[in-house]
């Protein structure tokens, strides 16, 4: 057999070259911003995409303190924490979470979607998440992202 002209090339992580985004997520649903987040953290948008290889973006959250959820959520919202030991569950409500810390409300809705791997965890590294409208990459010169669903 003849092998094919054509063939399906496979990224490697050497040949990865990693943009920087700035995304203001004021007013924006947490779900809908944290699926747009992962998805350029994972690197889906390019078309050279790779499952294997960690090809994907650093994103750098703004305005976090101002992300909304729609609808009954926001009271019904809870975070689950467990530090081994029997008896230790810790359930945070998503208003107490937000007078507290309010980028990690960003942070564990966008780890949810990424893989539960090694892989995972290196991609969750590029996500910077920040409260105010300022942050300290500017000299990476990042590129305003505009989402599709606003509301």
């Amino acid at each position: 057999m003849k092998p094919s002209a054509k063939f399906t090339q496979s990224l490697r992580k050497e040949d990865v070259n990693a943009q920087w985004w700035v995304i203001d997520v004021a007013g924006l649903n947490v779900g809908r911003a944290a699926a747009q987040i992962a998805t350029l953290i994972r690197g889906k948008h390019k078309p050279s995409f790779t499952p294997h290889v960690d090809g994907g973006d650093f994103v750098i959250v703004l305005n976090a303190d101002k992300i909304v959820f729609k609808g009954k959520r926001e009271s019904q919202k809870e975070y689950f924490s467990h530090s081994g030991y029997i008896g230790s569950d810790r359930f945070t409500s998503f208003k107490e979470m937000m007078a507290t810390h309010p980028e990690r409300v960003i942070e564990y809705a966008v780890k949810g979607m990424l893989p539960k791997t090694k892989l995972g965890k290196s991609m969750h590294k590029k996500l910077k998440v920040y409260t105010g409208s300022e942050h300290p990459h500017s000299a990476q010169m990042p590129k305003p992202f505009n989402f599709i669903y606003t509301a």
